[in-house]
């Protein structure tokens, strides 16, 4: 890369470093500013930092290249993500703003127990470092490829970075980065959409009928399909249940809610955040027709061996000086965004729902000390498995973020247990647990059925095998007060 592209990546860096140290440094933060940031961040920061929290390197990459291959009917799954928000704030967020819940998984300890608690909260910590640790490692080959890095660099940058500003500010430094990194890679986005039609000798009209005429914009399948990925019914019932899984029962969002100031503030934060979403996925899908049209008008000089090389290989190829060294700050602010996110929603659950309970330690400032080791130590684990996934096959690679991903769907279904029963105790919520992991592993190995099922396979089992065993082994579960769960 041309110096004055690595001098604008190494000032985004330095930049987001420096946003931290000032967070961090403003007043004696406490356990409450590092983890809820004094619940009083703004809804328009919540809505935007849940955003960039969802939106990774691959997404930025891959995106484009499900359209370049395809068509938009990738689409329809955000689609489903809206209503799965409506669902969240309706039946979930009004339990972690009643008392002082600081995360997920206290509901569930409030509910049935200190050891579903504990369960839930290792399932997140395993299932998220490995997932973002795996992110971690595709992010790190994507920089690597575009800068010429040698892949064990390109990890330690990224994630020294994240580890640094996310240690000194807490969750303030993350919200308030993530609202930087989505206008980076968004700012990004847009010029490189823009530079790439300027390319075309017949600019906007030559993209637009090209494109209709390969019928790159047909949005919808309403195709009974269930090995299909990207059909209306997986977008709007799998899409609805992943999203109200991955929203509603994941500390790495539930946090973002909880520095709201208010339950309605978070509520608006994230619904709206969907039709962002949304909005954002069509744009990137939008680039990957161009890159279709731009690449039948000047071919690559060799083919493609994936579509999500489509946007690579243009950012490395044709953007100029300047706007390269952007695109790609761009590439690690959607990685940063993700990464951030988990370092301190993993400190958060390892102190609040695993360290604090066992041990009874209420001394601030060792919680404080402990908290910013945590965040140090779950970076160190995810760049390990980044490292580690140097030697795995991309396919094997796919498949441990699948595997990761759909975890979500069971913890959706403790959630359900303890909202919608009363006499479901520990053992039939554990029972049903154990079904749900053996359900969505059978699903992904055993079947053709398309990842936005998995979910729906995962919390409908735990939920439907904890209330059979709740009915079979009733427990007289004492009723839980209003004010802890809803």
């Amino acid at each position: 890369m041309h110096p004055i592209d690595v001098g604008i990546i190494v000032v985004y860096i330095l930049g987001c470093t420096a946003l931290g140290g000032w967070i961090g440094g403003k007043g004696d933060q406490g356990l409450k500013g590092y983890f809820l940031g004094e619940r009083n961040m703004p809804a328009w920061a919540v809505m935007i930092s849940i955003v960039a929290t969802e939106t990774s390197t691959v997404t930025f990459l891959s995106v484009p290249g499900e359209a370049y291959k395809g068509n938009f009917e990738f689409l329809q799954l955000p689609m489903g993500y809206i209503v799965g928000r409506m669902i969240v704030s309706a039946m979930l967020l009004p339990a972690y703003f009643k008392g002082q819940i600081e995360t997920a998984y206290q509901v569930l300890g409030n509910r049935f127990g200190q050891t579903t608690r504990r369960t839930a909260s290792i399932l997140f910590l395993v299932t998220r470092n490995l997932a973002d640790g795996l992110r971690l490692f595709l992010a790190a080959t994507v920089l690597a490829f575009v800068t010429g890095w040698p892949i064990l660099y390109a990890i330690i940058a990224v994630e020294a970075a994240t580890i640094v500003y996310t240690y000194l500010g807490g969750v303030k430094a993350v919200i308030w980065a993530d609202v930087l990194q989505f206008t980076v890679y968004i700012v990004g986005a847009l010029i490189a959409l823009y530079i790439l039609v300027g390319k075309l000798p017949g600019g906007w009209n030559q993209l637009i009928d090209t494109a209709k005429a390969g019928d790159k914009f047909r949005t919808f399948d309403f195709s009974l399909d269930w090995t299909k990925p990207y059909t209306f019914w997986a977008g709007v019932f799998g899409g609805m249940v992943l999203n109200t899984a991955t929203h509603g029962a994941d500390q790495m969002m539930v946090q973002r809610y909880l520095a709201a100031r208010s339950q309605k503030q978070a509520a608006g934060a994230l619904i709206a955040s969907g039709f962002v979403v949304l909005a954002q996925f069509a744009l990137f899908l939008f680039i990957g027709v161009s890159l279709y049209v731009f690449f039948g008008q000047f071919p690559p000089t060799s083919p493609l061996e994936k579509s999500d090389q489509a946007f690579s290989l243009f950012i490395v190829n044709y953007l100029p000086i300047g706007i390269k060294g952007m695109v790609v700050a761009a590439i690690f602010a959607s990685a940063m965004g993700v990464l951030s996110g988990s370092l301190n929603a993993s400190a958060s659950t390892l102190i609040n729902d695993l360290y604090r309970p066992i041990s009874g330690d209420e001394n601030e400032r060792r919680l404080m000390r402990l908290s910013r080791l945590a965040t140090i130590g779950f970076g160190v684990v995810q760049a390990s498995v980044a490292w580690w996934a140097t030697g795995l096959e991309s396919s094997v690679v796919s498949n441990a973020l699948a595997i990761a991903g759909f975890t979500t769907g069971i913890l959706l279904g403790l959630f359900l247990l303890g909202n919608l029963t009363r006499y479901v105790g520990q053992g039939a919520a554990l029972t049903g647990m154990a079904a749900g992991v053996a359900a969505v592993s059978y699903a992904k190995f055993g079947t053709p059925l398309a990842w936005p099922w998995f979910a729906l396979v995962g919390s409908a089992t735990t939920f439907l095998v904890g209330l059979a065993a709740g009915r079979i082994f009733p427990v007289a579960v004492k009723p839980v007060p209003t004010d802890e769960f809803i």
